[in-house]
């Protein structure tokens, strides 16, 4: 049979827009799909919550592809190592509680998860705002990632969440937004964004999953951007703090979603 070029571009056509109206509305919407956010849709999705992640660049892994300096292979810590194992990542030992892994292996691997267990990624699609009900986060307000580069005046379009996640890394898009735009006052010490700090692994890996929770109501901060928010070092290649902040997020979310129900 002859391929038709105009059966090829209705078959993307259609197939993308019944995926974007179908998560017009969602339980969770996760901002930034690097390792926190994949490892929260991974756990969300599989214990049946519908989750979306949204992405403003065109690829997915944040800064995990990389590795350090563009040496493509991270290290994760004892206490993360668990999720390697869970999610079928290879990794080698290097010292006692250091464990080596290739990036390019752990961002597919993490993807490829997050998919099949029923996550949906969308990908160069930016948050440019929020919507707010109630004093409550509702969801998120989106354009292409092309007419923020090209800065066109294009309106976006909203979706709706029942939660919303920034895992947006060192930006904390989504959270800035409710500061330097909205004028909110945050779960922070000041009631702004504390600011990240210089790098430190050992601090920026034990505070990281004290910092993963709600930063406003219904908006929660996993990976980078809740060590941002909350005024914690960063800690660079080591990539265990992110997997862990993304199944805690997920931990919280589910709880706080079996509470309600029950009220």
């Amino acid at each position: 049979m002859p391929l038709d070029d105009i059966v090829i571009s209705e078959a993307i056509i259609r197939r993308y827009l019944d995926d974007l109206i179908s998560y017009l509305k969602s339980v969770v919407a996760i901002v930034g799909a690097g390792p926190s956010g994949l490892t929260a849709a991974y756990y969300l999705a599989r214990s049946g919550l519908k989750t979306v992640i949204f992405e403003r660049r065109l690829s997915i892994g944040g800064g995990m592809w990389g590795g350090g300096m563009m040496f493509n292979h991270i290290v994760v810590q004892e206490e993360a190592r668990e999720i390697l194992d869970e999610f079928g990542i290879n990794y080698k030992p290097f010292q006692p509680c250091y464990y080596t892994a290739d990036s390019i292996e752990a961002v597919t691997t993490l993807g490829s998860r997050a998919v099949k267990a029923g996550a949906k990624i969308f990908n160069l699609l930016t948050a440019e705002d929020v919507m707010l009900r109630d004093d409550r986060v509702t969801g998120l307000v989106l354009n292409w990632s092309a007419v923020d580069m090209a800065k066109l005046h294009i309106d976006p379009l909203t979706i709706e969440s029942s939660f919303t996640v920034d895992a947006t890394g060192h930006d904390c898009q989504v959270v800035r937004i409710l500061q330097d735009k909205l004028r909110l006052k945050l779960a922070t010490p000041s009631g702004g964004i504390e600011g990240e700090k210089a790098m430190w692994a050992e601090r920026g890996e034990g505070a990281i999953l004290a910092n993963t929770r709600e930063v406003y109501p219904g908006l929660f901060v996993a990976g980078m951007a809740a060590n941002a928010v909350f005024g914690s070092h960063r800690m660079g290649p080591i990539f265990g703090g992110m997997l862990l902040s993304g199944r805690r997020v997920a931990e919280i979310i589910r709880e706080q979603r079996e509470r309600e129900s029950r009220i």
